[in-house]
């Protein structure tokens, strides 16, 4: 890595406000502390891709519920003394300037500029810490210094049906932003598309979305940010008047991208890291999805059918059949027992640990899955604990619904983390039932 680029840029990943569509997965913790693949968290892909990219004096901006994300980077990132990288917390604070929590975006990056500017740097990545992506950042660096531009914007190219869910940017051949569109309806779009390849226009991806991802010079974004002290939002308030103000450019991206805003999104960007060539790969040695090191034994898999399914360190399954599939750490999947499109976090101890020897810990005494069960199209968040002769399954397509054991968002049937589902319980729709009862 280059001195140059060292002192040039440092990142700042903002850790998100209460995440409402990805509950209950963020009842006990922020959006970025939600476990990722089974091992990682969603944080782990924006500060290993700054890493990645050779950036690596890192802000992360915290705020709700983020003891657990506290906790993580804390265990997983750490510099060696002859290097000037770091991974920092930022969390929300009072001042004598300000006794609120922060209270959006741009607010957060505002009340943190005087601990980032105690930094050398000329310009600032802004980033989210809930997508999943790979990309090069000092690609998108190059890009905003060849376009002379104040403030840069990652966007991607999406079709008509996807506009409407996103801030879709006009610009013109020089990848200049000339006009701004907050979710904008259908009806809105004609006029807005922009240049894009040849494969994207056969495919009708003619509009460019903000991916949530800026490139700052360090002066604008302090001038905006004081100039506008109410605006506490990037996407709909602070970047619409940069593009009236300052010379904003549009950085396009066409490769895997997701934004892991809802609970759908959220599984199914986990199933795709298990199919057999996923957009997104875990295997590139080039560039490692970083985490947590733990000292786990391998995966044990005894008399099981397993396929397109990840299956993490410490699990042991049984005379099961998997597929399609993801396994967190330290899972236990009794015999005869079949799981489908689901995705199990995994847990904090072993299943057949003494409680004495664990010491406090929260949740069931037994995480897992006991034998003769049935799941499919779930996310079994950590620690929980599934009976004997459980069938769980969305057997009536309820999409939304909420019981004392178990939640239905968009469709999939979600067992918050700590749950103890009792033997012979059946979940096939709305409300729970004991066999036999």
């Amino acid at each position: 890595m280059s001195t140059s680029l060292e002192n040039s840029i440092l990142t700042v990943i903002l850790g998100g406000g209460k995440g409402t569509r990805l509950y209950p997965l963020t009842k006990l913790r922020a959006k970025p502390a939600v476990p990722l693949a089974g091992r990682y968290r969603l944080i782990d892909v924006p500060v290993s891709t700054s890493i990645n990219s050779g950036i690596t004096r890192i802000f992360v901006l915290t705020q709700y519920n983020s003891a657990s994300l506290n906790r993580h980077l804390a265990r997983a990132y750490q510099f060696d003394r002859f290097s000037n990288g770091f991974v920092s917390i930022l969390a929300a604070e009072q001042t004598p300037s300000s006794k609120d929590w922060f209270q959006g975006t741009a607010d957060a990056v505002r009340r943190s500029l005087p601990h980032i500017e105690g930094h050398r740097h000329r310009h600032v990545l802004i980033l989210s810490g809930d997508q999943l992506y790979s990309m090069d950042y000092r690609k998108m660096l190059a890009h905003h210094r060849e376009t002379d531009a104040d403030v840069t914007l990652g966007t991607i190219p999406v079709t008509a049906q996807d506009a409407t869910s996103f801030g879709i940017l006009k610009t013109d051949d020089e990848h200049i932003i000339t006009e701004f569109h907050e979710k904008p309806d259908r009806d809105e779009l004609d006029g807005l598309e922009s240049p894009v390849g040849p494969g994207l226009e056969d495919e009708g991806r003619v509009y460019h979305a903000s991916m949530g991802m800026y490139i700052f010079d360090r002066g604008p974004l302090r001038e905006l940010l004081n100039a506008n002290p109410d605006d506490h939002d990037f996407g709909n308030q602070i970047i619409p008047k940069a593009i009236d103000k300052m010379r904003v450019a549009s950085y396009p991206f066409s490769d895997y991208w997701s934004d892991i805003g809802t609970i759908r999104s959220f599984y199914e960007a986990n199933l795709m890291l298990a199919e057999p060539e996923p957009p997104f790969s875990l295997y590139d040695p080039n560039r490692p999805l970083y985490t947590r090191a733990r000292m786990l034994p391998p995966a044990k898999v005894q008399n099981s059918t397993v396929q397109d399914s990840l299956i993490t360190e410490g699990s042991l399954v049984e005379n099961s059949q998997i597929s399609q599939s993801v396994i967190g750490i330290r899972s236990y999947v009794g015999p005869d027992t079949t799981l489908k499109n689901t995705v199990m976090m995994g847990a904090d101890h072993f299943r057949w640990h003494d409680m004495e020897e664990r010491g406090f810990v929260e949740g069931p005494a037994n995480p897992g899955i006991g034998e003769n069960s049935y799941v499919e199209g779930a996310i079994i968040d950590k620690n929980v604990s599934i009976g004997k002769r459980c069938i769980i399954k969305n057997r009536d397509n309820v999409q939304e619904a909420e019981e004392d054991l178990y939640h239905i968002r968009d469709g999939i049937v979600v067992i918050p983390k700590n749950t103890r589902i009792p033997d012979d319980t059946i979940i096939v729709s709305t409300g729970a039932r004991v066999r036999g009862g």
